[in-house]
């Protein structure tokens, strides 16, 4: 973030977890693929950071290459679970291409995903960004971004009397900044 006097904790959990810490105000912010909606009870605010194009990512000489969409057959998937939009999408874009796909493995953890797709010769569906430096160094290729399939990112917080200044800059800067 290019600042010296400001320290980051970063901490995974499953959401619920985090939302319960961000309202115990033990978390300033929650970095989600999901919004989530505030309430009396609970004043979070879900604000989206950034919008990344998903992927058909696997390894690069994966035969037959896999072509959207009549290519897809025959091949096995890693893809998100199905409480997932972006799964959600995915299933939408097969159902409309009358697709059926095998899948090998259904990820809720993008770290996981990342080293399914390195390490079997399926296909993820995620954002190339997650896998930005197996892309660049060819140990993944990027077959091609899925037509209307998107993950979004949100940072969620909970309303305060006083905004920390350093969390309200962060939030201010564009979301693709924040991935690169």
């Amino acid at each position: 973030l290019g600042r010296d006097d400001l320290d980051l904790i970063l901490q995974s959990g499953g959401l619920d977890d985090l939302l319960r810490r961000l309202s115990a105000h033990k978390l300033d912010v929650v970095l989600s693929n999901q919004p989530v909606r505030g309430d009396s009870e609970h004043p979070w605010r879900s604000q989206r950071l950034a919008r990344q194009p998903v992927s058909l990512i696997a390894a690069p000489h994966l035969s037959p290459p896999p072509a959207f969409p009549k290519g897809l057959n025959g091949h096995a998937f890693i893809l998100p679970g199905v409480e997932n939009a972006t799964r959600h999408a995915f299933d939408q874009l097969c159902s409309h291409y009358r697709l059926t796909p095998k899948i090998a493995a259904e990820v809720d953890d993008m770290a996981m995903m990342r080293l399914l797709a390195r390490d079997t010769q399926h296909i993820a569906v995620m954002p190339p960004v997650v896998v930005r430096d197996e892309l660049h160094n060819c140990t993944l290729k990027d077959y091609g971004a899925l037509p209307g399939v998107w993950e979004e990112f949100y940072a969620i917080t909970i309303q305060r009397r006083f905004e920390s200044p350093s969390l309200k800059a962060l939030l201010t800067r564009s979301g693709e900044s924040l991935l690169d």
